[in-house]
């Protein structure tokens, strides 16, 4: 992004394309912008030169991609509702079975993920560069810089799928690893092996050198390890009032998130 710029500005909380309208965050009419800003900023930004002020604060090519796909609804495609309804069926499936465990543990997984991409979508925001990551390339429907539906859907099943691999004793061992940790580690390695080969079709862009390959600890501990440790302690919870109440209060939390830092704020 440039100097003057930020995601409000570039409408791309409130733009509806309409069609034959250009898309959102237009670069035509920002250089031109841009270039009366440099007219009256000769000096830069903030005591930095020129040159440096702009690639301080120069806005990724893959993230202007990003941008002109965020929340563009000329993108949608039909499989989504096949998507959907796939997802829906895992749920209904543990609902059958009375699993209320399995449901609220997939659930907890999937808002965990909201509130990471939250975080991630307010770094593009606060840094008018990147976020930590981005997709691109064709989707359904971008809901936040590095999340579309088709991975939010994946989220909602992930964590059904991860709670039915656990054992059922609690404080079996493997190698002499307590099995919960163990099934957080091996399942976050995986996910992170599977977001590394996403990485190398150029559809999924990490930009900093703390959340990239090969520097993965960060990756496997907060990008995913703190899912699947949500989801493994909402369904060991013996008490199902205190489980709802953990997922509740999550559900909060990404609402919130949600509405402040979208509609109200416009920063994501």
């Amino acid at each position: 992004m440039f100097p003057h710029e930020s995601p409000r500005s570039l409408g791309c909380w409130t733009h509806v394309r309409r069609q034959g309208s250009p898309p959102p965050c237009a670069l035509p009419a920002r250089l031109a912008a841009h270039a009366q800003w440099l007219t009256s900023h000769p000096q830069g930004v903030a005591g930095f030169g020129l040159v440096d002020a702009l690639a301080l604060t120069a806005v990724t090519d893959f993230t202007e991609d990003a941008l002109r796909l965020l929340r563009d609804g000329d993108q949608f495609k039909w499989y989504t509702v096949t998507l959907l309804g796939l997802a829906l069926y895992v749920y209904s499936v543990e609902v059958e079975r009375r699993r209320w465990d399995i449901v609220l543990a997939g659930l907890a997984l999937w808002l965990m993920d909201w509130i990471n991409e939250v975080v991630n979508s307010l770094v593009l925001h606060f840094s008018d560069r990147a976020a930590i990551w981005t997709v691109t390339g064709d989707m359904s429907y971008m809901v936040l810089i590095g999340l579309n539906v088709e991975i939010s859907l994946f989220f909602l099943v992930l964590g059904v799928l991860f709670v039915k691999q656990l054992p059922a004793d609690r404080s079996l061992r493997v190698f002499g690893i307590p099995n919960r940790w163990l099934m957080v580690l091996a399942f976050s390695a995986f996910a992170v092996f599977v977001e590394v080969l996403l990485y190398t079709t150029g559809y999924f862009h990490w930009e900093y050198w703390w959340w990239n390959w090969p520097f993965v600890p960060l990756i496997v501990i907060f990008g995913y390890g703190t899912f699947f440790a949500m989801a493994a302690w909402v369904y060991d919870m013996d008490d199902r009032a205190r489980q709802v109440r953990v997922v509740g209060t999550l559900a909060t939390i990404v609402a919130v998130l949600l509405l402040v830092f979208g509609p109200i704020l416009a920063w994501i």
